[in-house]
């Protein structure tokens, strides 16, 4: 125990109310911080958050505070404010509440992003059914149609013309095809025929053009959409973080560190580079590093999320970084854009 705490503990065993309001400060805070650190903005059951928090030496009895049951403390939670606390079948529930400016930007920035995704998840439909519509009213548009066949009169001879291309040469004068003899009219009839295949091959190729232009269109559209693909969670394991919260103290404030181990996608422990500490932070409390061109990154987040790559350049501008994707069937890709809170460094 510090000389501060005996101090204040030999003022408070004067007066027994001072003495409770001290220890009912100190268990407060403590909970609240093993709650914010652990458990982050998550919701929890209070057995836990309880049986976690006593199992530390040097904590503080509950019979030492205000409150006289653990099921009271939560519900004084709730009606200050520090937590959203709710009773089911099951027991009490808590909920920190994060009243930190930094961590209120972040969140209405991850609303942004959902609504972005679900906005993305409505065009990539309409753009399909849009896809399917032209598909359909181009095959109806090829549809043959059939009609029945009529003469004027009984003595009129049906003719079937069955080449298209010779139809000028049948209609010409039976003197003129004897006149230029059998040869002449297996002549029409194989010019007919190529110009019936070359007419259907180039039907064909028009046909395949135009399906595989759609089909491209979806795939470069799939494919963009999958590129800005994002998620609310970024960690991974074994890159470089920096703590950019106040409340762990000057000691660990904008001081780098290596994530070691990522718990439930938001969570993660990290080890301090400069102490080797390890500590238990929300990703709310880290942000991405940027390390110098010619350094090796991650990528956190988008289409690209889990490839390595290279740091090509920095556009400080636009907050953005150039990279060349080093790992999986992308590798050699070089890729524009990508935001800084989308990389970070890998140790």
């Amino acid at each position: 125990m510090s000389e501060s705490h005996q101090r204040q503990l030999l003022l408070a065993s004067e007066d027994p109310q001072q003495f409770m309001d001290y220890f009912s400060e100190e268990f407060r805070n403590d909970f609240l911080e093993l709650l914010r650190r652990r458990f982050g903005t998550k919701r929890v059951h209070n057995n836990i958050v309880y049986n976690e928090y006593i199992s530390h030496r040097e904590h503080i009895h509950m019979n030492a505070t205000q409150w006289e049951t653990l099921t009271d403390f939560t519900k004084w939670l709730g009606r200050e404010g520090f937590c959203k606390v709710d009773e089911t079948p099951k027991g009490w529930y808590i909920q920190y509440i994060d009243r930190d400016p930094e961590t209120i930007r972040r969140q209405q920035e991850q609303e942004k992003k959902k609504k972005q995704d679900l906005d993305d998840e409505e065009k990539t439909a309409k753009f399909i059914e849009e896809q399917v519509r032209r598909g359909l009213e181009g095959k109806e548009q090829e549809r043959p149609i059939y009609t029945e066949l009529n003469r004027e009169s009984e003595e009129e001879k049906v003719a079937f013309n069955l080449n298209k291309g010779a139809s000028t040469s049948v209609a010409a004068p039976s003197k003129t095809s004897s006149a230029l003899g059998p040869n002449a009219l297996k002549m029409v009839g194989g010019a007919g025929s190529v110009k019936r295949k070359e007419s259907a091959h180039s039907s064909g190729q028009s046909k395949e053009k135009k399906k595989k232009s759609a089909l491209d269109e979806i795939m470069e559209f799939e494919e963009e959409k999958k590129r800005t693909a994002r998620t609310d969670y970024w960690l991974q394991p074994e890159i470089v973080v920096k703590i950019v919260t106040k409340k762990l103290g000057e000691k660990y404030h904008k001081k780098k560190a290596v994530v070691k181990e990522v718990i439930d996608k938001y969570t993660a422990v990290v080890k301090m580079i400069d102490s080797g500490d390890k500590l238990k932070l929300d990703q709310t409390h880290l942000e991405t590093v940027i390390p110098a061109p010619g350094k090796k990154v991650l990528v956190l987040n988008g289409g690209y999320r889990g490839n390595e790559g290279i740091l090509e350049s920095i556009n400080e501008k636009n907050f953005s970084a150039t990279i060349i994707i080093e790992s999986g069937p992308l590798k050699g890709r070089r890729v524009e854009g990508i935001q800084y809170e989308d990389i970070s460094k890998l140790l």
